[in-house]
């Protein structure tokens, strides 16, 4: 990886907000020679940290637009380099015309993602903090906005660099136990390895749930819509989204493949699919579909089952098989419009009738509710990604491991465990990060971040 103190000794430039009639747009500079390049442009000598209003100059002394300069000094900058933002009417014209001269005059059109890349690079955000400025730019509504900022702000960082730490401890006292193999481990302090591993394993599992809830709220639930066919898995597709995305009709079978619609209830972002009606038989089209619908279900968070109210027991029977895997389950009883008496529904169970909207209110709150976890709590939460979600399960599987050796007296193998565990608990924010997966993190941000 590249050395964090070095700056990059060439000058970038991108257009960092979009620009709309009537509005602000941006065009940033980063880099030794930001500065020269802004005083050239603005026919002044701009100072840190100071609005300078300017006119801003082509080649030729005459005025593209004018507007505010501002300029931070290095380090105190975002990038940890000279900074100047160049603020002008909201002209993609204007702004392209700006960024041209920035780039006549020697910096060269940034990467996407490369000021956050720089960032990172000269020790102003860890990995964990970068990504959550994408994070935070993406946000679909006020809880996962208020959780990108609380990982903007370290606060998954500094739960990570505290565990990081523990580990290190633990190892370190583990490789003194090897060097005094002839000593018996409980003299060496045996019971404190164990329960510091013991207290490691809780705080990781702690943490890991934080996460996977942070990574709820960024990414929404991927819920997967299965059941019989003609039991009106589209219909209530059609009724969540507030529109007729899926086909309709009274023959089964007449959804093939997969339909897949992002919307939110009452707030909270769901990835929903509509599968193929899954029974016994069917043509060979038909039968592919079902092959999707069961692969789709391995991948999702939860399965709504929607059962025609009439044959509840039957369409159980149907889907039973295929959604065993799934980590939640909601039962959807639908038409109840159809019956002259509603049943007791069951406690994992909603009674709705799309034709007729009864029952679709009680359906947003648990969904709302499934996505969102837990009302209390979830005003604390963090942002985190898959990857982020992923290196701390591989950490606790190492210190699963570390544990059992350190059980079975194999010293050894516990202390290489808690390495991995602590190596890997550092790619979380960068400690240690090979450089192909900083080129596909800081790739997917925005142009001007």
């Amino acid at each position: 990886m590249a050395d964090p103190t070095m700056q990059s000794q060439d000058t970038i430039a991108a257009i960092a907000t979009p620009a709309g009639a009537g509005g602000v747009g941006i065009v940033r500079l980063s880099g030794p020679r930001a500065l020269k390049i802004a005083n050239t442009i603005c026919a002044t000598s701009l100072t840190p940290r100071h609005a300078h209003y300017a006119r801003f100059r082509d080649e030729h002394g005459e005025t593209l637009d004018d507007g505010i300069a501002l300029y931070f000094k290095a380090p105190a900058s975002y990038t940890g380099e000279d900074v100047v933002e160049l603020q002008a009417h909201g002209s993609p014209a204007v702004l392209q015309m700006l960024l041209t001269r920035c780039c006549a005059l020697g910096a060269r059109m940034a990467r996407a993602g490369e000021f956050s890349e720089r960032a990172f690079l000269n020790g102003k955000l860890d990995l964990a903090q970068a990504e959550a400025v994408a994070d935070l730019i993406a946000a679909g509504d006020e809880r996962a906005a208020r959780a990108a900022r609380r990982s903007l702000d370290g606060v998954f960082s500094q739960r990570v660099n505290a565990l990081a730490d523990v580990l290190l401890r633990l190892r370190v006292h583990m490789e003194a136990a090897i060097d005094f193999a002839d000593e018996p481990l409980e003299t060496l302090g045996g019971e404190a390895l164990r329960s510091g591993m013991a207290q490691a394993a809780d705080d990781l599992g702690a943490l890991l749930r934080e996460a996977e809830r942070g990574q709820k709220l960024r990414d929404g639930l991927h819920a997967v819509i299965v059941g019989p066919p003609n039991a009106g898995k589209s219909s209530l597709l059609n009724a969540l989204a507030g529109s007729d995305r899926a086909i309709v009709s009274d023959i089964a079978g007449t959804t093939r493949d997969l339909l897949r619609e992002t919307v939110r209830v009452e707030g909270v972002e769901l990835t929903l699919v509509d599968t193929a009606g899954l029974r016994a038989g069917g043509d060979s089209i038909e039968r592919e579909g079902m092959r999707r619908a069961t692969s789709e279900l391995s991948r999702a968070d939860l399965a709504i089952v929607v059962l025609d109210a009439r044959e509840v027991d039957t369409g159980r029977a149907a889907v039973v098989d295929a959604i065993a895997d799934v980590p939640r389950r909601l039962w959807v009883i639908n038409k109840t419009d159809l019956l002259a008496q509603l049943p007791l529904p069951a406690e994992d169970e909603i009674l709705v009738s799309v034709q007729t909207g009864a029952g679709l209110d009680r359906l947003h709150a648990r969904l709302r509710t499934l996505a969102g976890g837990a009302a209390e709590g979830a005003d604390g939460a963090f942002s985190a990604r898959a990857r982020q979600v992923d290196a701390l399960r591989r950490t606790a599987q190492e210190l699963a491991g570390a544990q059992q050796s350190l059980d079975g007296d194999m010293l050894e193998l516990s202390a290489e465990a808690l390495r991995i565990g602590h190596d890997t608990l550092a790619e979380i924010t960068g400690r240690i990060a090979p450089d192909d997966l900083l080129g596909h993190i800081f790739s997917r941000f925005c142009i001007g971040k």
